[in-house]
């Protein structure tokens, strides 16, 4: 009785040392990074085939990992068709715009898409940036990101406005 009781002890002990160290999954990606060209995050819908939904399911996808945007996913293969890259360090911000695969990821040809921005998702950021606004548009197939030291240079008091409209840039 003694030895089951101690056996029984001795598991008990284990069972919650190794609950205590064990760390909870990692959270979805929520940090974007906007590197180079060849090195950029956007965010898309948790999952594939839904609709663009920038304050509830937005998470970081980039074309490849970036030790930067952790918990990131990886960009299906062919999703991504051009990227324009523009640097104004004077004014201390970066953007790329471009043309994407709706097909790829499933996305909707009825979806207007939607802005994120630091408070769309909660918790997102842009790496290295005190701001960034973000536009995807399965519509039309073209997306934005612009991660900027100064706010005035990330507007987002335009979100249903659009790239070509918030952010300029090239979509061909």
């Amino acid at each position: 009785m003694t030895k089951s009781i101690f056996a029984s002890a001795i598991a008990t002990v284990a069972l919650l040392f190794c609950c205590a160290v064990t760390a909870p999954p990692p959270p979805h990606g929520k940090t974007l990074a906007l590197i180079s060209p060849c090195k950029y995050c956007i965010f898309l819908p948790h999952w594939p085939d839904h609709y663009i939904d920038s304050k509830h399911s937005a998470v970081t996808f980039c074309n490849t990992a970036i030790p930067s945007a952790p918990n990131a996913h990886i960009l299906p293969t062919g999703f991504i068709k051009s990227v324009h890259w523009y640097s104004n360090t004077n004014k201390g911000y970066v953007q790329i715009t471009g043309r994407f695969d709706r097909r790829k990821y499933q996305l909707h040809s009825n979806d207007h898409g939607g802005q994120n921005d630091p408070n769309s998702p909660a918790g997102a950021k842009c790496a290295g940036y005190n701001y960034f606004v973000s536009f995807v548009e399965p519509d039309e197939q073209i997306y934005c990101l612009r991660c900027c030291k100064y706010k005035a240079d990330c507007p987002t008091h335009k979100p249903t406005e659009g790239c070509r409209s918030v952010l300029g840039g090239s979509y061909a």
